[in-house]
Parts: structure tokens; sequence; C-alpha cells
């Protein structure tokens, strides 16, 4: 059904969290889900060998060009609904290769300043896939990430995304939570039910799912 890619110029801004948390909350949903990791450091393949939870079962590690990672992901396409791509921080044509066959692309960035110039970059870069597919596609999208929502710099991050000239989806906020359950090898969803943090991604994930359904 779609192809979701996770892209960032900068490490720390939370891609492998959206990444992860969102297969969990797609497959809850009864969605069937992939996820393929095409970071280097694999943060994803190192999360799901934790335990036996729901990444366990559906994340794949990519390696080699973007051919390689264009040829896993059309294949994951024929057997799952939504395939969902890790990308790596740093290195652009992984990214570049990405926003060439997804449907919606997904640009988190994090409160700071120095967040907000390489995600410019980034976006240029997805605008150029755009225009080499002579597609409206894929979509862009923002997501607030790792915001402290009592910080003036938390709350303000949404509208300065919105004047960038691409939607903004819901936030995902700064919790321990999130992390504590990468060591058990589960995800938030299966870690923290009904939490605030959970909550969170379960938004995140109704407002993708309505604009893949489009």
């Amino acid at each position: 059904m779609a192809i979701i890619a996770v892209l960032g110029r900068k490490g720390g801004i939370g891609k492998s969290t959206i990444v992860g948390n969102l297969a969990a909350e797609f497959a809850a949903m009864g969605r069937t889900v992939a996820v393929l990791d095409a970071d280097p450091q694999h943060s994803l393949m190192a999360w799901a060998s934790q335990g036996h939870g729901v990444l366990s079962r559906c994340v794949e590690k990519v390696k080699g060009s973007g051919d390689t990672l264009r040829a896993k992901a059309r294949k994951a396409e024929e057997a799952v609904e939504i395939v969902l791509i890790d990308t790596p921080p740093g290195l652009p044509d992984v990214g570049y290769q990405a926003s060439l066959i997804a449907d919606l692309v997904i640009l988190p960035c994090g409160p700071s300043p120095l967040d907000l110039m390489p995600l410019k970059v980034v976006l240029t870069q997805v605008l150029k896939a755009r225009a080499e597919r002579r597609s409206k596609r894929p979509r862009i999208r923002f997501v607030p990430s790792r915001l402290l929502m009592n910080s003036n710099l938390g709350r303000s991050l949404p509208a300065s995304l919105k004047e960038m000239g691409k939607k903004v989806l819901p936030s995902i906020g700064q919790r321990v939570v999130a992390a504590e359950c990468v060591s058990k090898g589960l995800t938030v969803f299966e870690f923290a039910p009904n939490s605030p943090s959970q909550a969170e991604f379960e938004a995140l994930a109704k407002a993708v799912e309505k604009i893949i359904m489009r």
C-alpha cells in the first residue's frame, strides 16, 4: 500500500525511535508491516534483537547501494501493506534513493535551532527527488521530535516547521519510556500501553495512515 521513509541529515533526532514505534502502532491497527534498517549502525536491528516483540518479526537489515534498498523495498511492498525505511544521518545518497521510491517522507526535527539548519538541507534533497520523479510524490511531512513541551523551544517548534511550507504531523515528546523499552526489545506500545508516550505514537500513526490512504 505504501512505502514510508524517515529521513534526517542530523543524528539524534529520533528517526529510529519513530520508525520502530510506528511499526508497532500500524501492526496494532491490523496493518502488515516491514521495516528496512538502512542505517549502517543498524540501530533498529540491535533494538529488535533485545527481545521478542513486534520488531523482532519485521525488521530487515539493508546493506549496500541505493539499488539494493530499492529492490528490497519493492519486494517488501509486494508482501505487506506498509514498508518503513530508516535512513542514516550524514549519508545523503541513501536518503535520496529512499525519496525516489517512497510514497511519503517523514522529516523529524528536534527543538534546537541547530536541528532546523540540516532539516532545510534534507528538505531540498527530497524536493529534488520529487522533481526527478516528475511527480507529487513523495509527500513530505515534518514531525516535531524529542520535544520538552514545558520549554519555549518545544512549544514553538511546530509553528517554526509550518513556516517552512510543509504540513506538520503530531509531535513526539522526549520521554524516558521511549528509551527504556529499547533494552527489552519492545516498542512503547508493548512496554507501556496507554502511556502518554504511546498516545503520541498512536496519534502519529493515525495521521500517517490518513495520508497514505488517500
